[in-house]
C-alpha cells in the first residue's frame, strides 16, 4: 500500500518537473540574454529549488549552458 502511494507521489512530482522543464526551455528560447534562477522561478511559478533542479537537469543533458554570476 505504501509503495503504491510513494509511486503515485513520485509520478506526480516527475510530471510537475517535466512540465517545468518544457516551460523553462520555451522561456529560454524566447529570451537568449540569460535569466537568473529567481527570474525563472517567478515566470514558472515554482520555487527556486525546483527551478535550480530543472536547470541542473537541463545542464546535465547538455541542453543549456549555465554561468555563475557573483
Amino acid at each position: 500500500m505504501y509503495s503504491n502511494l510513494r509511486k503515485n507521489i513520485l509520478e506526480k512530482e516527475m510530471a510537475k518537473v517535466d512540465k517545468v522543464i518544457e516551460e523553462i526551455k520555451k522561456i529560454l528560447k524566447e529570451d537568449n540574454r540569460g535569466l537568473t534562477i529567481q527570474e525563472l522561478s517567478k515566470l514558472t511559478k515554482v520555487s527556486r529549488i525546483t527551478a535550480s533542479i530543472v536547470l541542473a537537469k537541463l545542464e546535465g543533458l547538455g541542453k543549456i549552458d549555465v554561468r555563475s554570476i557573483g
